[in-house]
């Protein structure tokens, strides 16, 4: 820091992040090859196929693999803007935009007074290390409305409330950003924008809703943490397979619906813990914002029936955040997502047939990647708690100190 007190650029933060973002769109373009399956074809295949559909005025009511909520249909849209590129091209390249934007916002946070730059770290590295796999999902565009929700709430709830309301309608999980918001006009701007984006889409468009349907009808993702009760299960004579089901990689077969129910048993406990903060809690310092909703997407991954690798961008988006306030409480777990994100990579696309065919290799790289965030989630919910309801360590004053030690006998 200079003599004005203000902060020099972060020269070296820029030049990673425009060499790791160089290296993503070459995989994405396919100028270079990233091991294992290609993580494109969502692009060139699904989005485009619904990109034809939407087009037409409607939603993809038929097709089961749609499962989001009606803005989504933006951002599957949105290629169109670039009509001089083709789909796939018009996509990645409006990802990479998604990325910067994100990026500045979060070295624009951690410049400020009693920020850090740590915030923008986290969202270099976690980017680059999950790999191509987020230029080829829509949740990089996701992401970076809930960054931008996160670092206006603190001043402009009404604000914070409006992205919010319109992250939840691109795909449900940002509503989970409120968990920490005390002030009710981030809650009414939320309702009021949700109820408002939704009543238009259910006018101008048919089957805006026809996703709820769809996602009821999912089974337990070969990623998920349900899961690897059945990929330890296959080394014993289950009898189930994996098979391509609702747009991913789930189990089929014996106990699996059992599985899922217990999965969506979790996430009702999940929100009755959350519920439980919110009503002991006693003091909301201006990170617990950030951390609530860092912990909420945390509880609700873990017990997810579907933890796909773009699951990781989220918890890498409000962890950086979370890691933008000095003295962040998240720190510890904040890295444990970013070590997740590298297992997550070798779980998918690297070694995905090893996860497919449920191999001791591919077991032992899901087990890692989910202990590491049910580690995170544990760690993090802790801190959350120990910093907003339990009650404060006993300060001795200065005097009184000084005075205790006079009275100490050598």
């Amino acid at each position: 820091m200079n003599s004005a007190g203000t902060r020099r650029f972060p020269y070296l933060l820029l030049i990673a992040w425009g060499l790791t973002r160089v290296a993503l769109l070459l995989y994405v373009y396919k100028v270079w090859t990233f091991p294992g399956p290609d993580v494109t074809s969502d692009v060139s295949v699904i989005y485009q196929n619904w990109y034809g559909t939407l087009r037409t005025g409607t939603f993809p009511q038929n097709d089961v693999t749609w499962q989001y909520p009606p803005a989504a249909a933006l951002a599957i849209l949105s290629p169109g803007l670039l009509p001089f590129l083709g789909y796939a091209q018009a996509f990645y390249l409006l990802a990479f935009l998604a990325d910067l934007a994100a990026f500045c916002l979060l070295v624009y946070a951690g410049l400020r007074p009693g920020k850090t730059l740590r915030g923008a770290w986290v969202w270099v590295c976690g980017v680059a290390v999950l790999g191509p796999t987020v230029y080829a999902r829509y949740d990089l565009m996701v992401t970076a409305v809930a960054i931008a929700a996160l670092l206006a709430g603190m001043r402009h709830p009404r604000v914070m409330g409006a992205l919010v309301g319109f992250g939840a309608l691109l795909k449900v999980w940002p509503a989970l950003l409120l968990a920490g918001a005390v002030r009710r006009r981030a809650w009414v701007s939320a309702a009021v924008t949700a109820c408002g984006v939704a009543l238009l889409f259910a006018l101008a468009m048919p089957g805006a809703f026809s996703f709820l349907t769809f996602q009821r009808s999912r089974g337990t993702e070969v990623e998920s943490l349900g899961s690897l009760v059945f990929h330890v299960a296959r080394h014993f004579g289950w009898r189930g397979q994996v098979t391509y089901n609702y747009g991913s990689m789930e189990f089929v077969g014996p106990y699996v619906d059992r599985v899922s129910a217990v999965a969506l048993f979790l996430t009702v406990i999940a929100f009755g813990w959350l519920l439980l903060w919110r009503v002991s809690v006693r003091r909301m310092p201006p990170r617990a914002l950030a951390d609530a909703a860092f912990v909420a997407v945390l509880l609700f991954t873990i017990t997810s029936r579907v933890i796909s690798p773009q699951y990781m961008v989220w918890l890498v988006g409000l962890a950086a955040v979370c890691l933008c306030f000095r003295g962040s409480r998240m720190a510890l777990p904040g890295g444990m997502v970013l070590a997740a994100c590298l297992a997550t990579v070798l779980e998918f696309p690297v070694y995905f047939g090893d996860v497919v065919t449920s191999t001791r290799f591919g077991v032992a790289l899901l087990l890692i990647r989910n202990g590491l965030l049910v580690l995170a989630t544990v760690t993090a919910a802790w801190q959350l708690w120990r910093g907003t309801v339990s009650p404060p360590a006993p300060t001795v004053p200065p005097q009184t100190a000084r005075t205790q030690e006079t009275l100490t006998p050598s």
